[in-house]
C-alpha cells in the first residue's frame, strides 16, 4: 500500500501505481487538507470569479453544485486516441498527490475519490490530445473529474462525491497529466539505459574494440559524471575480455564516444528527475489558499517540466542514431573486422540481418522527428487571457513514443551483436 502524502511522490512510485499498486491517503495529509479547507474565505466562490474574469459576467442563480458540474463538463473537450489505463492511473495518482499537499482549498474527499478509483480499477476514458499545458491539463483532467464527480455514468461501489466549486477547479488545474507521463517516461528510460549499456558492450566485444576509450583516467579528465558512469559500467561488463583490449585499431565515433553519448542521456535524465519530482510534490494549482487568503499566480504553467522532457527526447535521439550506426557496422562486412556481410555466410536469397538494420534506420529517423522540442511553441488560448502556454503534454507524449522506438533500436543492436 503506497501512501499519498503530497510530499514524497517520485517517478518509481508513479510507475508502481500506474501498474496497479494500491494507494491510501496519509492521515497527516488528510488533516492538513481539512485545516486548509477550513480557512476558505467567504464571498463569491473562486470558480464563479474565474467565470466572471474569463467570460465577462456572473451566471445569475447558478448553485455551487450546478456551477461545478457545468464547469467540469464544459472542459471535457479532449480528442484523439485514449490514454492507456496505466497512464490514466499515473495521472490520477499525481493529481491526488497535488491535492494532498493541502494548499488548494480542497477537502480530503477530493483526493480520496481519486484514490478510490485507483483501488477499484476505475479508469476513465481520457483522450490523449487537447491540452496545451498551461492553466493545467484541463481537458484530460476534466475527463477524469467527470467520473470522479458522477457526472455521467455512475461507477458501482464508488463513493458519492460532490465537489465544492474550488474542488472542481482543483481537480483539473495544474499539469498533472504531463507530470504523470513524464514520470512514467523517466522510469522506462532508466531501464532502457541499463539495456543500452549491455548492447554497447556486446557490440564492442563482437568487433574487438579498443578499450582505450573506456580508460578511467581518460574519461575522468573530461569531468562529465554521466560519461564516467557509463564507462565504469562498460568496463565492468567487459572485464576479462580477450576481444576488447588496448592497442586495437582506433574505433568509429559510435563506439569510441559511446560513454559521452549515453552519458549525456544519463545526465539529462538526472536533471529532469529533479525538476519532475519537484512538480509531483508541488502546489500545481491556481489560486492557492494560503493563510486563509486566495493567492492568484501561474503555478499551473508546464514550462519547468516541458523543457526537460524535450531535452531528454533530444538526448534519446542522439543515442538512437549512435546505436543504429553500431548496428550498421555489425552488418557491413568491410567494417565488422572479418564478419560476413549481414552476419550470414554466402549471398543470394538469404539477406540475413539486412532488413533489421533497415528497421533501425527507420526508427532512428523517427526519433529525430519526435525530438523536435514542443516547448518552443506557443499558441494563445482563451481570448489571450492564456497568451503563453507550454505545450508540455505534447513533449511528454512524443517522449513516450521516442522511448518505444529507441527500445526497438537497442533490441536490434542486441540481436545483431548476439549473431556477431
Amino acid at each position: 500500500m503506497i501512501q499519498i502524502d503530497g510530499l514524497s511522490l517520485d517517478c518509481a512510485t508513479v510507475h508502481q501505481i500506474a501498474h496497479g499498486a494500491r494507494v491510501s491517503l496519509c492521515p497527516d495529509a488528510a488533516q492538513r487538507m481539512r485545516d486548509n479547507a477550513a480557512t476558505t474565505p467567504g464571498g463569491a466562490s473562486v470558480l464563479e470569479q474565474k467565470r466572471h474574469w474569463l467570460m465577462g459576467g456572473f451566471t445569475p442563480g447558478l448553485s455551487g453544485d450546478a456551477l461545478a458540474r457545468n464547469f467540469i463538463l464544459g472542459h471535457c473537450a479532449g480528442v484523439g486516441p485514449p490514454l492507456p489505463d496505466t497512464l490514466v492511473r499515473a495521472t490520477m495518482a499525481c493529481r491526488s498527490n497535488v491535492l494532498a499537499g493541502a494548499k488548494t482549498g480542497s477537502r480530503p474527499e477530493a483526493a480520496m475519490i481519486l484514490i478510490a478509483m485507483l483501488n477499484q480499477q476505475i479508469h476513465p476514458l481520457v483522450p490523449a490530445q487537447g491540452s496545451v499545458g498551461a492553466a493545467g491539463d484541463l481537458a484530460p483532467l476534466a475527463h477524469i473529474a467527470r467520473i470522479a464527480c458522477g457526472y455521467g455514468e455512475l461507477s458501482p461501489g464508488l463513493p458519492l462525491f460532490t465537489p465544492t466549486p474550488k474542488e472542481a477547479l482543483a481537480l483539473i488545474n495544474g499539469v498533472s497529466m504531463t507530470a504523470a507521463l513524464g514520470a512514467v517516461a523517466l522510469f522506462r528510460i532508466r531501464r532502457l539505459i541499463e539495456t543500452a549499456v549491455v548492447a554497447t558492450a556486446m557490440t564492442m566485444e563482437a568487433l574487438g574494440s579498443d578499450s582505450g576509450c573506456l580508460d578511467a583516467r581518460l574519461v575522468a579528465a573530461r569531468n562529465h559524471p554521466g560519461g564516467i558512469q557509463i564507462a565504469e559500467q562498460l568496463r565492468a561488463l567487459l572485464a576479462g575480455s580477450t576481444q576488447v583490449a588496448k592497442g586495437q585499431p582506433v574505433e568509429a565515433f559510435s563506439i569510441r564516444a559511446a560513454p559521452a553519448v549515453l552519458g549525456t542521456l544519463v545526465e539529462a535524465l538526472g536533471h529532469a528527475a529533479v525538476s519532475l519530482e519537484r512538480e509531483l510534490n508541488g502546489a500545481g494549482d491556481n489560486p492557492l489558499l494560503v493563510d486563509g487568503e486566495w493567492i492568484e499566480g501561474g503555478n499551473f504553467h508546464g514550462a519547468p517540466i516541458a523543457y526537460h522532457l524535450d531535452a531528454i527526447a533530444i538526448a534519446l535521439a542522439q543515442f538512437a542514431t549512435s546505436s543504429e550506426r553500431r548496428t550498421f557496422r555489425l552488418s557491413h562486412g568491410e567494417l565488422s573486422r572479418g564478419l560476413p556481410s549481414f552476419l550470414v555466410p554466402g549471398t543470394g536469397l538469404n539477406s540475413g540481418f539486412m532488413l533489421a538494420q533497415y528497421t533501425a534506420a527507420s526508427l532512428a529517423s523517427e526519433c529525430k522527428g519526435l525530438a523536435h522540442p514542443a516547448s518552443v511553441d506557443t499558441i494563445p488560448t482563451v481570448q489571450h487571457h492564456e497568451d503563453h502556454v507550454s505545450m508540455g503534454p505534447i513533449a511528454a507524449r512524443m517522449l513516450l513514443e521516442s522511448i518505444e522506438c529507441v527500445a526497438d533500436i537497442v533490441g536490434i543492436e542486441i540481436l545483431l551483436a548476439s549473431q556477431a
